[in-house]
């Protein structure tokens, strides 16, 4: 199970942890990747 998951929200991404609780938006996919990399990830 992945720690994360994104969903496409009118226009860019979402990011969620595994329980569901947002975390945080970006425009492009490739970019919340990118913030993951940069530590958002926890």
């Amino acid at each position: 199970m992945a720690d994360y998951q994104i969903r496409w929200v009118q226009g860019h991404v979402e990011v969620y942890d595994r329980l569901g609780r947002f975390q945080f938006s970006a425009d492009t996919e490739q970019e919340a990747l990118r913030d993951l990399e940069d530590g958002w990830a926890a």
